[in-house]
């Protein structure tokens, strides 16, 4: 059996194929069973997010592993895009990571010079890895395997790096960008209008930036407006963030209470 084999990662395997991805976002939950309620619903690719939690380190390898063995992909959206931080996560088990506020094509290649191993990056060797099922396999040959599977997905949150979105997406190594809807418009004085004209002018720019360079858009922030999702889906997204476990278990149980409240007003 060859590393190749071994290894893989379905969020890569869609995109390749023009099809859109699903992803769940974790904040809340410590627990494994997160990745298989997730797979029983369809999820493609989960990702957990130690920018906005307290996870620690130990739960999100645990996740990471889970949702390997599980055949859903691992993500992790980084507390900060130091290279202490994207070699842990990644040997933990993760499959890419997801680097918030990039700004500029130098800090993207900053973070793709940390994810992956050379000769294109500088990720440091750790040994065996839980994407290889910790089998032992020729160091070029595992090594080639996991910068195949390994994604490095740059987050756009600010007019800045809408404005630089062709040479970001020119970087060597850069997957994805996802779009921050929510931070996006802070930044342009706008919150909370998803609505507005320059959410679809950073959609149109950033796409047709990553058309060019044969990379991909991810939706992020619209988890209360398919209908928004899913214009930017036609026009070339192909991946969605739906949300967050904090966000699916109060919806459910806003929903039982108010069935409760109406029964007892019958």
């Amino acid at each position: 059996m060859k590393a190749s084999e071994v290894v893989r990662n379905i969020v890569k395997e869609k995109l390749a194929r023009d099809e859109v991805v699903a992803s769940i976002t974790v904040r809340l939950v410590r627990g494994v069973e997160i990745v298989r309620l997730a797979a029983t619903a369809g999820f493609d690719m989960i990702y957990i997010d130690l920018e906005h939690s307290t996870l620690t380190l130990e739960a999100t390898g645990q996740i990471c592993q889970a949702a390997l063995h599980v055949g859903v992909a691992p993500m992790v959206r980084l507390p900060a895009n130091t290279p202490e931080y994207i070699q842990r996560v990644l040997d933990a088990g993760a499959l890419g990571v997801i680097a918030p506020g990039v700004r500029s094509a130098a800090e993207a290649r900053a973070v793709v010079k940390a994810a992956k191993f050379a000769p294109l990056g500088e990720r440091g060797a750790g040994g065996a890895l839980p994407h290889l099922e910790y089998r032992p396999f020729p160091t070029a040959e595992a090594n080639a395997a996991i910068n195949d599977a390994t994604m490095v997905i740059v987050q756009f949150e600010c007019a800045e790096a809408v404005d630089k979105a062709d040479e970001i997406a020119a970087v060597e190594g850069v997957d994805m960008v996802l779009v921050g809807v929510n931070d996006l418009l802070a930044d342009l004085g706008l919150a909370g209008q998803h609505e507005h004209p320059k959410v679809r002018e950073a959609y149109a720019r950033t796409i047709e930036a990553c058309r060019k360079h044969g990379k991909h858009v991810g939706v992020g922030g619209l988890s209360t407006k398919p209908k928004l999702a899913a214009e930017f889906i036609a026009m070339g997204a192909r991946m969605i963030s739906t949300g967050t476990d904090i966000q699916f278990l109060f919806a459910a149980m806003n929903e039982k209470a108010k069935q409760v409240r109406e029964i007892s007003a019958t």
